[in-house]
């Protein structure tokens, strides 16, 4: 089963499958210096912003390449080069915001939970009571690399009880998740083009506190990722500081529109939902178990243990679904064998249901009868 495009159903964590309009915005060219790539750049960042309800307060900054890029540039910029980040980690890119301070020379320390338990609120009281020097407090919003969402309300509260800084990881999760500004207060949060608005790869972004980013002037140890002089550049002309991804700007642009027309996080996230429902019920049905339990699992990547019987072989079940038109994921978890399979993109429960049918006919090919762990 193939897209309308004849490509594979992505069920992975990004890059994901795209609609057909959304590939199509990106057959025209334009310069990078007129005037309706500008304005597109600015319609793009006030949308972002607005959908993040902090559009008075904030602005979105966009840098060139993927999600991580975004991270660094944030961390980068916003975390000066005397202060402090506590990094509240439960999975791999908690880990990677701590590998990009050890390169930044930043100070950090982590606050770590295993990879199916979301992070400890109440160390996170207790580190930001007794230690003074921690400035910024980072967290990761939907942890793909077991599917957990984490309290963000919760840790968002916390840290603005303690007057530090919150900069959150939602490359995952922003727009089909909430996370409204006006109920939950951050500094910055960070994402991507690919992941829950169904653009293409290549452009990260963050949407970051004005104050915050005003004070952050010289902070940065990179110059293509100094987000205070790309916000200032975009602000003096409208214009990138170098060469910008402006196919992938024109597919984000048009995916938007699609997001809205589908009805904002709301409706998006509700068609996640659903999708996450149906391959859930379905992988259960057909004997395996889930990672998580169903009220810490997010409708954006499912972990589902790897079968105990000696006749399944990952990379075999794997290349089966891919000749049937469905790529999944590999684990990446350290707790327990994996493998992951997406519920976001341009995907739709007819799609999840086909994937069901296809795991199943793999199965019962390979002689696999025990599912479970």
């Amino acid at each position: 089963m193939l897209s309308e495009t004849d490509d594979p159903w992505l069920l992975t964590p990004g890059p994901l499958t795209t609609s057909l309009s959304v590939k199509q915005a990106m057959l025209h060219d334009w310069g990078s210096r007129d005037a309706a790539f500008i304005d597109m750049t600015a319609r793009v960042r006030h949308r972002l912003a607005e959908i993040a309800n902090v559009a008075d307060t904030h602005v979105c900054v966009p840098v060139q390449g993927s999600g991580t890029f975004a991270v660094e540039a944030t961390l980068g910029t916003l975390v000066p080069r005397d202060g402090k980040l506590l990094i509240l980690i439960n999975g791999a890119y908690g880990h990677r915001m701590g590998k990009i301070c050890d390169y930044m020379g930043r100070a950090w320390q982590a606050l770590e939970t295993p990879e199916d338990i979301p992070v400890d609120l109440d160390a996170l009281e207790i580190c930001l009571r007794e230690d003074a020097a921690i400035t910024h407090v980072a967290v990761v919003h939907c942890e793909t690399t077991s599917g957990i969402i984490n309290p963000i309300k919760a840790v968002a509260d916390c840290v603005e009880r303690h007057g530090r800084a919150l900069l959150i990881d939602t490359m995952s999760a922003f727009g089909a998740l909430p996370l409204d500004g006006g109920q939950i207060r951050f500094d910055a949060l960070m994402a991507s083009s690919n992941k829950c608005f169904e653009a293409v790869p290549g452009l990260g972004y963050a949407i970051v506190r004005t104050q915050s980013l005003q004070a952050a002037a010289g902070n940065a140890h990179s110059l293509s990722l100094d987000l205070h002089a790309q916000w200032k550049g975009l602000e003096a002309n409208g214009q990138w500081r170098f060469t910008p991804p402006i196919h992938v700007i024109s597919s984000l642009d048009q995916a938007i529109r699609e997001h809205t027309e589908e009805g904002g996080v709301d409706g998006r996230g509700a068609r996640y939902s659903e999708n996450c429902r149906v391959l859930v019920e379905g992988m259960r049905a057909l004997g395996f178990q889930t990672l998580l339990p169903d009220e810490l699992q997010a409708p954006i990547i499912v972990t589902f243990h790897m079968p105990s019987d000696p006749k399944f072989d990952f990379q075999h079940f794997y290349n089966a679904l891919a000749s049937q038109g469905f790529l999944i994921y590999p684990g990446k978890l350290t707790v327990a064998d994996s493998f992951r399979i997406g519920c976001i993109g341009r995907l739709y429960p007819e799609q999840m249901h086909a994937a069901l049918q296809a795991i199943e006919q793999v199965l019962e090919d390979m002689g696999v009868t025990q599912r479970g762990p």
